[in-house]
């Protein structure tokens, strides 16, 4: 049974985070996805989940922070029970340009992987539209990290991917096994929502929740879906209607 959470990114202009977890649990969410932004105030995000009787079961670590302070990401973790990291992106600039560079770049993440299972974290990567953009000779980044690194997680952000010109279907059948997490996010139609860089919330745009959320139930194992909006203009209209739409997508 999924879990549905909120990615505490969405409500960086509803602060303070505590707030934002008291108002989620009132909502009737189960969890909620920590990133660096929030980091500075976990002790009171901890307080909140558990008074609001909600867990945080996945973060958003920078990729340079597991790598240089893996025992820091250990003990943030600790302090709100996570149990699931995942890296959440790349820069631009920093971005390797062929296969080559992508093979390296997965090779960083086994290692990552290798750190956080020393420490009893499971470990993945969080997609956004570039890794599906083809390389030279037509692989794409997302494959190559999901191959050269098969001990890796996936948190699969089924928005980006369409967003990046690929199939969310196909890719979840492929590569199900691999996806432990998901996030619930929706496109506007073309030329709407424009205050909104075009997201709409979870299950008022142009996406096909339903039949998403039945091929991961058949080809992944996904514990947590995580809401998210990049730029919600009304934080608590968003997070009211996707925890509605998982009440009806959920049956």
């Amino acid at each position: 049974m999924m879990k549905l959470s909120l990615q505490l990114y969405s409500a960086r202009f509803a602060t303070p985070y505590a707030e934002v977890i008291r108002r989620l649990g009132a909502i009737g969410y189960d969890a909620a996805e920590g990133y660096g932004g929030a980091f500075d105030e976990l002790p009171a995000i901890a307080e909140a989940l558990s008074q609001a009787g909600m867990t945080m079961p996945s973060l958003h670590v920078a990729l340079d922070l597991v790598e240089q302070d893996p025992d820091r990401v250990a003990r943030i973790a600790a302090e709100v029970g996570a149990t699931m990291i995942f890296a959440p992106h790349v820069a631009p600039d920093q971005r390797p340009a062929d296969a080559d560079g992508w093979r390296a770049f997965a090779a960083r993440l086994a290692a990552a992987h290798g750190a956080m299972a020393e420490r009893g974290l499971g470990f993945g990567w969080h997609n956004h539209d570039f890794e599906f953009h083809a390389l030279p000779g037509g692989q794409t980044p997302m494959g190559i990290i999901l191959d050269e690194a098969p001990m890796i997680d996936w948190e699969a952000d089924i928005a980006w991917i369409i967003r990046g010109g690929a199939d969310p279907l196909a890719w979840i059948e492929t590569y199900g096994p691999r996806i432990t997490a998901a996030h619930f996010k929706d496109i506007a139609p073309e030329g709407e929502k424009a205050d909104e860089d075009g997201w709409a919330d979870p299950g008022t745009g142009t996406m096909d929740w339903a039949a998403i959320i039945d091929a991961l139930r058949t080809h992944a194992r996904v514990e947590v879906l995580v809401a998210e909006h990049d730029k919600p203009s009304d934080f608590d209209r968003f997070a009211t209607q996707a925890h509605a739409a998982w009440q009806t997508l959920k049956g």
